[in-house]
């Protein structure tokens, strides 16, 4: 009876035993969440101090890794710059449209937060054609088709929200016209104000006023 007792008792500790399969699951979720940490610490880094200012180690130390976390998980460091670009995309077109659904397609309250002094100051959490435009150019390849991608999505976005409120699908060439020449202002007002910000910084923030102006007609 003592040893049915105990072979009973052996049999379910090991039913209660992860299976491989379950260990598997656990290993590949925790790996593709270690990888995106490393891609999200890229992107903030990468926007602050440039693709050519920040190492490799000290994006595994921000990602909270060793320098080691980074092998085996991307081909290069372009892979990670262009993955990392990618990333700050996102959050940029998801706060672009959220602003556009919260207020009725009125672009006012996005450029405002756009030409504020709290986004001049923070890179590593802004836009990205701003902080990596010129990176890309330099690089090319992946990052530069990252940018070319995203810069794509956002004259779209623009284009199809009209200043009077409505959404087109189909923007004609004036919509698009009239996005790009937003953007424009947009990225270089912030470039500009961001160069200055430290040496002239009254300069600075009469760059952002008037961008801001200018990009809403006021």
């Amino acid at each position: 009876m003592t040893l049915l007792k105990s072979m009973a008792s052996d049999s379910a500790s090991i039913a209660a035993l992860p299976t491989m399969a379950s260990i598997m699951k656990v290993t590949k979720e925790q790996s593709a969440a270690n990888r995106q940490a490393l891609v999200d610490a890229a992107a903030k880094l990468y926007r602050e101090r440039g693709i050519a200012g920040v190492g490799l180690s000290e994006i595994s130390r921000e990602a909270g890794f060793t320098h080691g976390g980074f092998y085996g998980r991307f081909a290069s460091k372009e892979e990670l710059a262009a993955e990392a670009c990618d990333v700050a995309f996102q959050a940029s077109m998801s706060r672009l449209s959220a602003q556009l659904a919260k207020h009725g397609g009125d672009l006012g309250p996005f450029l405002k937060r756009y030409f504020s002094a709290a986004h001049r100051d923070a890179p590593g959490a802004g836009c990205p054609m701003a902080a990596l435009g010129v990176d890309a150019a330099r690089e090319g390849g992946l990052l530069a088709a990252s940018m070319g991608e995203g810069i794509a999505a956002y004259v779209r976005e623009l284009a199809t929200h009209r200043p009077d409120g409505s959404v087109v699908d189909d923007p004609t060439p004036q919509d698009e016209a009239r996005a790009i020449g937003l953007l424009t202002t947009m990225v270089g007002g912030l470039i500009l104000a961001r160069a200055c910000a430290d040496e002239a910084p009254a300069l600075s923030d009469r760059i952002l006023r008037t961008s801001l102006a200018s990009s809403t007609g006021t």
